[in-house]
């Protein structure tokens, strides 16, 4: 389920923590976008695009990839920032994979501006 910016009530701070953390990503090493999930225990990772020419992964792919490698169980959120719209399908599903059907993905826009909530299926 995809919910637009006028659908939204305010944001938990755990949330904008997140959001945050995945700006600076996108800032800090200068890709494409930059994302940040939290787990089950409140612990967050953070990551960017990774472009090499053997490997490809979208940040949220990446961050997702992280937290299971560090022994993450589930996830509670998910958020990207990006020049995006809408979250890609791929994005959902790694967020799903972890999280289960439900987990909110958070697309922002590269100034931090919430655009979409979106719910992994």
């Amino acid at each position: 389920m995809l919910l637009g910016m006028s659908d939204m009530v305010e944001l938990d701070p755990e949330d904008k923590k997140i959001i945050t953390l995945a700006r600076s990503a996108r800032a800090r090493n200068g890709v494409a976008e930059g994302a940040a999930v939290r787990d089950e225990t409140g612990r967050t990772y953070v990551a960017g695009t990774v472009a090499l020419e053997s490997l490809r992964l979208s940040a949220v792919q990446t961050a997702v990839a992280m937290a299971v490698a560090s022994g993450a169980k589930s996830l509670e959120a998910a958020a990207v920032v990006t020049e995006a719209e809408q979250p890609s399908e791929a994005d959902l599903a790694a967020v799903r994979d972890l999280g289960g059907a439900g987990t909110p993905l958070l697309l922002a826009g590269p100034d931090g501006a919430l655009r979409v909530s979106a719910e992994a299926r």
